[in-house]
């Protein structure tokens, strides 16, 4: 079931630090950071944590004698660490959680042992198609309960046995007769990862290789062995190919990349998006395809067919419901037939406008990243000859929309290593087990870079781990600020139907 959830923070609190730790998974990855909150003050000698403040919990460790956890609260953008016992109690709530994620990294991370999970489908993936396992026009919640299995390792066998947790069978403990170096030590790529830069390169044997993957990581397959050269992390420009109708297809594209490109016009919503995408390196030149009819006479309607130069935000007094108001505006010059008239365009407008290319050149994709603000469209204008196939080649528009970083390993086969491959650490499933053989060659061979496509989930995947603080701020709303009831974040005084159904594990 290809879907993205979102968890909904448990109400039921916990009633020590002792009982996060055991129920919670905390750990040194991206999901192993819990956070909670105490709806009263803690006092922690020169430092008072606030009732109500998020604190992110980020290890378990022994302080003076004393287990306890490694904690960090974030004020006025400064981020403060302290320690917390395993004895202090008290009432500790889950925080709200804005991340998506898979039923696989759930059950993994975010179920407290003992305890039910209820999530949201998330409605980032709307073009994904759960109808045949969910009720017609379901619109509530979902309470996971994972079906594990355990992943086993035999003394004279290479692959991973899969055994049902239900399965009715004594187990006996036999640890102290057998050498736990006899067994092999299934490592996941995530856990290569983790080894120091000093203990590459080394020669590992794949157990388990990743399932219907495409060019080039269908040679991965099990029993293969690889050098593994070297751990790194890598830019990526993230792309999506431009058509109406879904599903898109999605690239990364490395900065490498040698075709050439010619741009193409971008769409653009509201006078917002324009402000975003104004740039002082060029005039933005743009065309209404949507009418708009202004409610203040101070500002300017827009007709179809509208010609704009885009100046720069500011701020305008407007008349409104009686009273004057000051709202951000877009300045701009209407292209008249010949000359020129300064108008002023609502922040808020919802329109239509679409660009206007004056540019005709031939473009590298380091130029673009370097020069212009993504997103930006354009059109692969000379393929890329360095490849026997380029993909990107025969999409008719891209849109490139940012810049991300990711984490991979450099791997190639010992017994033809005449060229490198990268492997995506977080994108590609697969059990290495470590060989102690030498590398003949320290020094890694050729690597050709290559464009690579990815799925609608790992799509979602790359964009959430981006830093926030390079997004855009949200849109302004659609009227002039006016006082909005709103309900106190957390409450659920409306009911939630929530139905539960049963997953095999993993799924995603």
């Amino acid at each position: 079931m290809n879907c993205l959830y979102k968890v909904v923070a448990d109400k039921t609190p916990y009633v020590s630090i002792e009982e996060i730790t055991r129920k919670v998974s905390i750990a040194p990855t991206r999901f192993g950071h819990p956070c909670f909150y105490s709806p009263e003050d803690i006092k922690l000698g020169n430092l008072t944590i606030k009732c109500g403040e998020q604190i992110t919990f980020n290890s378990v460790e022994e302080v003076d004698g004393t287990m306890a956890v490694n904690c960090g609260v974030v004020r006025n953008n400064q981020s403060h660490s302290f320690t917390l016992p395993l004895s202090q109690e008290g009432k500790f709530y889950e925080c709200e959680d804005d991340q998506i994620y898979t039923l696989k990294e759930i059950a993994e991370w975010k179920i407290p042992k003992c305890r039910n999970r209820i999530v949201k489908l998330s409605d980032t993936l709307h073009t994904w198609d759960c109808s045949n396992l969910l009720p017609e026009n379901f619109d509530g919640c979902l309470v996971l309960t994972p079906v594990y299995e355990v992943q086993a390792v035999m003394k004279f066998r290479k692959d991973i046995v899969h055994i049902l947790s239900d399965l009715d069978v004594e187990v006996k403990d036999i640890t102290d007769c057998y050498d736990i170096s006899s067994f092999l030590q299934p490592l996941s790529l995530e856990d290569v990862f983790e080894r120091t830069s000093k203990e590459f390169p080394m020669v590992a044997e794949i157990m388990e290789g990743p399932s219907g993957s495409p060019k080039p990581y269908n040679l991965l397959h099990t029993g293969k062995e690889i050098v593994i050269y070297k751990k790194y992390q890598a830019t990526r420009v993230l792309a999506s190919e431009i058509r109406s109708d879904s599903p898109k297809r999605h690239f990364l594209i490395p900065l490498s990349y040698k075709g050439k490109f010619k741009r193409r016009p971008r769409e653009f919503p509201t006078a917002y998006d324009l402000e975003i995408a104004r740039s002082e390196k060029e005039q933005l030149h743009v065309v209404a395809t949507k009418a708009f009819d202004s409610p203040h006479k101070e500002l300017f309607s827009v007709s179809v067919g509208d010609q704009f130069l885009v100046q720069q935000c500011q701020t305008s007094e407007v008349l409104y419901e009686g009273r004057k108001k000051v709202i951000d505006v877009l300045a701009c010059e209407q292209i008249l037939s010949n000359t020129y008239k300064k108008v002023l365009l609502p922040m808020y407008m919802e329109g239509g406008f679409v660009e206007v290319i004056h540019d005709k050149k031939q473009h590298q994709l380091s130029e673009i990243c370097k020069e212009f603000r993504l997103p930006f469209n354009v059109k692969v204008s000379v393929r890329d000859l360095s490849v026997e196939e380029d993909v990107l080649a025969a999409v008719p528009g891209l849109q490139l929309e940012e810049e991300i970083t990711d984490s991979y390993l450099l791997v190639s086969s010992p017994s033809s290593p005449v060229e490198s491959l990268e492997i995506p650490v977080y994108r590609l499933n697969m059990s290495v087990h470590l060989l102690s053989k030498d590398v003949q060659a320290v020094v890694p061979p050729a690597t050709k870079t290559r464009v690579e496509e990815i799925s609608e989930e790992q799509y979602y995947m790359v964009r959430r781990y981006e830093n926030q603080t390079l997004h855009p701020p949200p849109r302004p709303p659609k009227k002039p600020a006016t006082l909005l009831s709103l309900a106190e974040p957390g409450d659920l005084s409306s009911p939630l139907l929530c139905a539960v159904w049963t997953f095999p594990f993993p799924l995603c």
